[in-house]
């Protein structure tokens, strides 16, 4: 088991695997994308399994896979395989746009992950290629009936709250949950990279879900999320709320960038360089990492995250 000085049992990893992605959503990067590195500055796959394993042994228990976009990462696979076969590992999960998910459903099924989130902050195709300024609404579509297909349960959508961009669609998303037993979870937009100057008006507390769709019944906590249930349906609705609440005093997670920076926490500058070390090193150093985890971000006092990075360079 690993803790922090507060006693926060930290069990879960969130991997970067690329900062690379398909997309540019606007509240994730610039209009101009993300400038390629070379191969040196990012952790291979060797060095992300060897990142995983050395956190399993730590006390990890769960690692989530993201990017970027982790299915445009070449041997994602590979990597997934090599994770699912660590002891002690209890669930692979990934999060992901879903554009790729016609071709890879089956395969990442086949390679040993157990869940996935997917990405989607709008149900109408061109608000979608506005929002993601290159994608296609009818891919991520297909992707979800792909990903059923290959056996996926307790798929989660993750939809930002865009005020005055996405909240029209509140209601048409939380009906999706009558059709399919997805986990349509609503998430607040944080002030940090390309959407920091945001205007005030974008960032929509949570409670806007619970006005839009009065028939939601709560129906108890599941992690960082408030999971409410429409009458009769086969889903749930989930309210994340980093702006309007704080979850910090149960926070269980690190995260490692893909060029080998662990985060302690999401908004905070600390950042500890994981590049070079192996085995009781390695160890070693994700424990000295978790020792220096903060209490608490700084997102409700100040508004603004911290961190110097974009979304895309830490893993959504």
């Amino acid at each position: 088991m690993m803790q922090d000085t507060l006693g926060r049992t930290i069990d879960y990893l969130r991997l970067s695997v690329t900062d690379l992605c398909n997309y540019r959503c606007q509240y994730c990067m610039g209009c101009e994308g993300v400038p390629k590195r070379s191969h040196q500055d990012i952790l291979s796959i060797e060095e992300l399994a060897q990142i995983g394993e050395a956190a399993i042994r730590c006390g990890v228990k769960k690692i989530r896979l993201t990017g970027g976009e982790p299915l445009v990462r070449r041997g994602i696979l590979e990597l997934c395989r090599q994770l699912r076969k660590i002891e002690g590992l209890k669930e692979l999960t990934m999060t992901t746009n879903g554009a790729a998910l016609p071709q890879m459903a089956a395969q990442l099924k086949d390679a040993g992950v157990d869940r996935l989130n997917v990405s989607l902050d709008t149900l109408r195709p061109e608000r979608f290629r506005e929002i993601t300024r290159c994608g296609e609404l009818e891919d991520v579509l297909q992707g979800l009936q792909a990903a059923e297909k290959a056996g996926f349960t307790d798929t989660k959508l993750n939809v930002v709250l865009l005020g005055g961009i996405n909240d029209d669609e509140i209601a048409d998303f939380a009906a999706l949950t009558g059709e399919r037993p997805y986990c349509v979870r609503f998430i607040e937009l944080m002030p940090m990279g390309v959407c920091a100057d945001w205007p005030q008006e974008r960032f929509l507390s949570a409670d806007a879900v619970l006005q839009a769709v009065p028939e939601l019944e709560f129906a108890g906590q599941s992690g960082v999320s408030e999971v409410y249930r429409l009458p009769n349906c086969k889903g749930s609705v989930g309210l994340i709320r980093p702006m309007s609440h704080t979850f910090c005093g149960g926070c269980n997670r690190i995260r490692v960038t893909a060029d080998g920076k662990l985060k302690p926490c999401l908004h905070s500058l600390q950042e500890y360089d994981l590049r070079g070390l192996q085995g009781e090193d390695l160890e070693a150093a994700i424990r000295r990492a978790v020792e220096k985890k903060p209490s608490e971000h700084h997102l409700l006092k100040q508004h603004r995250s911290d961190t110097e990075r974009q979304m895309h360079e830490i893993g959504g």
